[in-house]
């Protein structure tokens, strides 16, 4: 093993939170940065001709490599878990931009309660309400505190819409339902699809407020706080699981990277796999604090391993890879389902997420068209912004219509329930008719945590390197399936209103299911707490036993939000940012 030149700061991962982290630490000291991401580099101008569905939607061009490393699942403890030898629920990304450069560009804000989910929950319903086996707790931060950070997540990534809550006033045509802002949106809404405009109607009727989709995607050409600017959106369709042809929508490689690259100081490393976090294990270091990261030691492509010496780690990948490279590194004390020791590994979510209703119609809606932020939303039913005091679950979502642009290949098959053929002569016909006169009424819903859920090592399984596999232990409980049932009926309510024909309507949950897309959005494990008997990081995603050691992204969420996750994790990552600069640099040790 090859021993490099220290550097003052070492950041694994190359995706938003990384790339936000080395632009702020790197224009805000003089410090050396590295930055190791374990996929190769990417740029716009590598879209520009080359938006194939068939090897970026349907072969996941983007994605990590299931065949070199992937993880096992399993619904129960008595379970055998088996390897995930294809991507479906979840798609991670590789790469420089990780999953910011595929995702669908979707802007919302968590509810504000989200963040002390057991303290308002037990405050409305009492403790007796909650469900069994849950794993409710506070974050440590609340939304008061987290909207400045918002707010400059927002104008990083130059946001289309229409804020609902100004400074406390309620605005129609934007959420009324969302905490506050203390800001617009840089940018005027996105065009309303016919689809979408079909919802907002509907639901307007039903006395619901419908609102067009937050998107970090340019309704008109901007310029952002940092002097990037990007055309506007094209409604071209192809967002999700691509990267933007043109730089429309927000992107590491078009919003930050440019910055990064002009930092001399502020080197990024790609085909760069970090193996572990080296770190003292006497228990302390020579200032007394507890124990230190010294720094990580990666595989380059050739295959040959150095070791990269670093006075402040911070850890940026995506959420299993956290958990995952934490274990492998010993750093912390493991949960243990059974006893209920230890914090690395607990609360593992997976937003709750569906298409309430496929709602089909007599005329065609031109669904080619649209975007990966493109729609209409209700947020009649998020979080508890509705009473549960007599339903037999809690919490909720939202419901969308959204024009993502329906390909040919992945936009194609489905049919009404009055047509019984499902393959055949009879099926082409009614597949091909229903194209373009079909789409999905979709519910994002909150996933509560529970004891038991949670992620650990794999005893049998392992990756190409001979590393213990991550291992997901994970199912629905009747939370979520009271939920989807109760939503489920307030699609079919939507669609009938929107004058659909025939509707197909969710099925509802039964156990997880690994070959059903359930979004992106897997958080948890190394969750944010304000102590350490809670949590692996404390609120500014300090690690609780190492103070020179930071975990950013949605890892460190003790609970799934109904929304995507992204501006969160940004706002947290701008948050931690300050930290370090005004604080912890000027005085290293614990900051909580």
């Amino acid at each position: 093993m090859k021993t490099l030149p220290a550097a003052d700061i070492v950041i694994i991962g190359g995706g938003w939170t990384g790339l936000l982290m080395a632009k702020e630490l790197g224009k805000r000291t003089s410090l050396n940065i590295v930055v190791l991401e374990r996929g190769g580099m990417r740029k716009t101008e590598d879209y520009a001709s080359d938006m194939d569905e068939l090897d970026y939607f349907i072969r996941l061009r983007m994605m990590q490599d299931t065949s070199r490393e992937t993880v096992t699942l399993r619904r129960n403890p008595d379970e055998r878990a088996q390897p995930i030898r294809q991507l479906a629920c979840f798609l991670p990304g590789e790469g420089i931009g990780g999953a910011g450069e595929h995702w669908t560009a979707q802007c919302p804000r968590y509810q504000p309660d989200c963040l002390e989910l057991y303290s308002k929950t037990v405050e409305r319903y009492g403790a007796k309400r909650l469900p069994e086996n849950h794993a409710f707790q506070d974050w440590g931060v609340t939304y008061d505190e987290i909207e400045p950070y918002y707010t400059r997540a927002e104008q990083l990534l130059s946001v289309s819409g229409k804020v609902g809550n100004l400074r406390g006033q309620k605005i129609e045509g934007g959420n009324i339902f969302s905490g506050w802002y203390s800001a617009e949106y840089p940018n005027p809404p996105l065009k309303t699809p016919r689809f979408s405009a079909m919802f907002g109607e509907a639901t307007k009727s039903l006395g619901y407020h419908p609102f067009r989709d937050p998107a970090a995607m340019n309704s008109v050409p901007s310029t952002n706080p940092d002097g990037i600017s990007r055309p506007a959106c094209q409604y071209c369709g192809f967002c999700s699981r691509y990267g933007c042809m043109i730089g429309a929508k927000a992107q590491p490689t078009n919003t930050l990277l440019p910055l990064v690259e002009q930092i001399s100081r502020v080197q990024i490393r790609t085909h760069a796999t970090v193996r572990r976090i080296i770190h003292d294990k006497t228990g302390h270091d020579t200032t007394g604090m507890n124990r230190s990261a010294k720094g990580v030691t990666y595989v380059d492509a050739s295959g040959e391993e150095f070791f990269q010496p670093a006075g402040l780690v911070i850890l940026g990948s995506w959420t299993l890879n956290n958990n995952r490279l934490l274990m492998l590194s010993g750093i912390g004390e493991r949960y243990d389902a059974a006893t209920g020791k230890g914090t690395l590994g607990r609360n593992l979510t997976h937003q709750v997420l569906f298409a309430g209703a496929v709602a089909f119609f007599d005329k065609p809606l031109n669904r080619f068209m649209g975007g990966g932020a493109v729609g209409m939303r209700i947020a009649d039913f998020d979080g508890d912004v509705f009473d549960h005091s007599n339903l037999p679950f809690l919490r909720g979502g939202t419901f969308s219509a959204s024009a993502y642009g329906a390909q040919p290949i992945s936009g194609f098959g489905a049919v009404p329930p009055s047509v019984k053929a499902r393959w055949g002569a009879e099926w082409k016909k009614a597949a091909v008719a229903a194209y373009d006169r079909s789409d999905a009424i979709t519910f994002s819903g909150e996933h509560v945590p529970y004891k038991t859920n949670f992620f650990d090592l794999d005893p049998t399984y392992k990756d190409y390197a001979g590393d213990p596999l991550l291992r997901l232990t994970i199912d629905w409980n009747d939370n979520e399936r009271k939920t989807a049932e109760f939503m489920t009926a307030k699609a079919r309510e939507i669609a009938l209103a929107m004058g659909a024909k025939e509707i197909n309507s969710f099925a509802g949950y039964d156990h997880y299911d690994v070959r059903r897309y359930q979004s992106t959005h897997v958080q948890g494990g190394t969750v944010m707490s304000a102590s350490p008997e809670h949590g692996v990081v404390n609120p500014y995603m300090q690690h609780w036993n190492m103070p020179n050691l930071f975990v950013l992204g949605g890892s460190t969420f003790p609970n799934q939000g109904s929304a995507n996750p992204t501006p969160t994790i940004l706002a947290f990552t701008y948050r931690t940012a300050d930290a370090i600069v005004d604080r912890y640099l000027k005085k290293p040790g614990m900051l909580a």
